[in-house]
C-alpha cells in the first residue's frame, strides 16, 4: 500500500500542533489545573487578584503558542509544499533540494486532532498531515500509518 501526496503547512497547522503537544504534556495540563485553581480560588474568597492570575496563566499558555506558530511558519522550511511519499519502506520526505527518508520503526507516536494526524519521530517532532489537505484521504492516511506503525504507537481515534 502506497500513498503519495502534497502539504504546505500554514500557522494554523502548526498552532493545532503545538496546542495538541502541550496539552497533553504534563507541563500544560499542570499549567492549566493551576490556572483553574486561581479562578477557583476568586469564587471562593471574591479576590480579584486570584482571577487576575488564573486568567493569565490559562491564556499565557495559547498565546506564547500562537506566537510560535507564526514565527515558524515564517521559516524558509515551510516556505513551499513538501511532498510525502508513504511506503512499505518508511516516510518519504522530499523537497526541490533534498530527500529524507524515515523508516517505519523510527515512528515513537502517531496522534490526531480534530485538525491534524501527526507522526512523531521524538517527543517534540513530528510530521504534520492537515486534514484540511487531506480530506477523503485522511482514513486512507490511518490505514497506511496503522499497517506500517506497531498498534501500541498508533493513538488515533477513527470515527
Amino acid at each position: 500500500m502506497e500513498m503519495e501526496f502534497d502539504i504546505q503547512i500554514t500557522k494554523k497547522d502548526l498552532y493545532d500542533y503545538q496546542l495538541h503537544h502541550a496539552y497533553t504534556s504534563p507541563t500544560g495540563l499542570f499549567g492549566t489545573i493551576v490556572g483553574c485553581l486561581f479562578i477557583v480560588g476568586f469564587f471562593n474568597t471574591g479576590t480579584p487578584l486570584y482571577l487576575v492570575i488564573g486568567a493569565f496563566v490559562i491564556l499565557y499558555f495559547p498565546w506564547t503558542l500562537h506566537i510560535r506558530a507564526a514565527s515558524q511558519a515564517a521559516s524558509p522550511v515551510f516556505k513551499k509544499p513538501l511532498h510525502y511519499k508513504l511506503s512499505e519502506e518508511g516516510l518519504e520526505i522530499s523537497t526541490e533540494e533534498e530527500k529524507q527518508l524515515v523508516p517505519w520503526e523510527s515512528i515513537t507516536k502517531a496522534a490526531a486532532t480534530g485538525r491534524t494526524i501527526m507522526l512523531y519521530t521524538s517527543k517534540v517532532n513530528a510530521f504534520l498531515f492537515p486534514k484540511r489537505v487531506l480530506g477523503e484521504r485522511s482514513g486512507e492516511l490511518v490505514q497506511v500509518i496503522s499497517r506500517y506503525v506497531s498498534p501500541e504507537k498508533v493513538k488515533i481515534k477513527t470515527a
